[in-house]
Formats: C-alpha cells, structure tokens, sequence
C-alpha cells in the first residue's frame, strides 16, 4: 500500500501524531545501535495510557517483540507488534533526564553547540506532550524501542549493546486510534560516555486487520483484549 507519511527523526529529534485504526507504524533503525522512547494513549480519551506492568503480566514476559499486544490501563490494546526483526524492546529502562545526561556526557548547551546541544528524553516527549494538553502529570512509563535490558538474578538491570542493527525495524498496527509520541534518544542504561542518539525512519500506511492475527491469537488474553477493544466500535 501506498506511504501515508514517511520521515526521518534526527538523533535527540522527538515527534508525535495519531495512528489511526487500522494503520501500521513502521520505524527502521537507520545506523545501529538506535533508542526509541515511546508513550501511548487513547487518542480520543487521553486518560486512558498504555500500561507496561499489564502488558507484560497478561503475556507472561519481561521483553516485548512480534505477536505482543501493548495494553492500555483499561485493557484494550493500543499497539499490536505485528513484526519485527530486532526481536526485543525494552519496557523496564524508563527515559533520561536532564541531569542524568548531563551527568553522563557532560555539558552540551545550545549556547555553544546550536542544533546539536544535549537533549533528554523526558524534555523531548514533555515538548510533544504539551501540543496535545497534557503536562508532566501525564509522564509515565516509556517502551524503549531497539533496546534490550536484561535482568540478573539479584534484580539488577544491565543494557546489552548491540541490539539493534542498521536496517532493524519494528511494525504496529493500531486497533484503535492511538496517540503515539516518541524521541530518538540514547537508553538511559546506556554505559556509553559519547552523546550520539541515531536517527530512525518512520513510516505509516494503511493495513489489512489480519496483520494482527499474530498477536490476536498468541494468548487468551490477547483475544479478550482485541474483544475489548472492538466494542467501542460497535
């Protein structure tokens, strides 16, 4: 099918927009090594936000790759996972923040490096969040696209470089309308001491519903939520 929109989000970029029922997001690590801070809500009821901890429970897993569904707090399913070819994404790492990249990288103000100053990713996805009405009550748990934490048994977490390779990419299809806001900013596990976020390439396009059946039919729980959340379109 024809591109309904294609674009390239700079390292350190941010951007938003509503992924309609029945479209496909499709984003692409273009160099390696890439990071995708991701929030979900309803589009039309921003109340209602993707839930991690429900998405993982109701799946019995601690990664997120094809044939998962993310869950909103009101058990519908905001995103499907219908392909992927990095086979895991993080939903345990959260965002960076200002101080955490200052610690990390040392200073890198606009005064001095213009367009290429340091940027963090909660400021990113507030920036975006604020052109839809909502504020820093609305920040919650982020997915973290292209990376792969893994958790040791005495319950530390360590980021596992490498991941992601150039050409990765990640598809959603959207069984309602969602709200979807991203920045492409390094994982805040991330132990490297360079401030290098890479770009990703972004496309959407419409979808046959049967794309989703990989997720529709993985669990149980995922075909009550597709149920669920075909009733507010009856």
């Amino acid at each position: 099918m024809p591109l309904l929109l294609e674009e390239t989000i700079p390292g350190g970029g941010h951007t938003s927009l509503v992924l309609k029922r029945g479209q496909v997001l499709r984003l692409t690590d273009l160099q390696g090594g890439a990071n995708v801070s991701v929030l979900m809500l309803n589009a039309n009821e921003k109340s209602e936000r993707l839930n991690l901890p429900d998405s993982l429970k109701c799946q019995h897993t601690a990664r997120l790759t094809a044939g998962h569904c993310l869950y909103s707090d009101m058990g519908r399913v905001l995103a499907a996972i219908v392909r992927d070819s990095c086979g895991w994404h993080d939903p345990l790492g959260g965002v960076s923040d200002a101080r955490e990249v200052s610690a990390q990288y040392g200073g890198g103000r606009y005064q001095e490096l213009r367009n290429g100053f340091h940027r963090n990713g909660q400021d990113n996805l507030l920036v975006e969040m604020g052109k839809w009405g909502l504020n820093i009550q609305d920040l919650l748990m982020t997915l973290n696209l292209f990376s792969r934490v893994d958790v040791s048994e005495t319950g530390a977490l360590h980021f596992v470089p490498g991941n992601s390779k150039a050409g990765d990419l990640v598809e959603l299809y959207a069984p309602m309308d969602t709200l979807v806001l991203l920045t492409a900013i390094q994982h805040p596990l991330d132990p490297g001491t360079r401030y290098d976020p890479r770009p990703v390439r972004l496309e959407l396009e419409r979808a046959d519903a049967a794309v989703a059946e990989v997720c529709r039919l993985s669990c149980e729980e995922n075909q009550r939520g597709f149920i669920n959340t075909d009733r507010i379109h009856l």
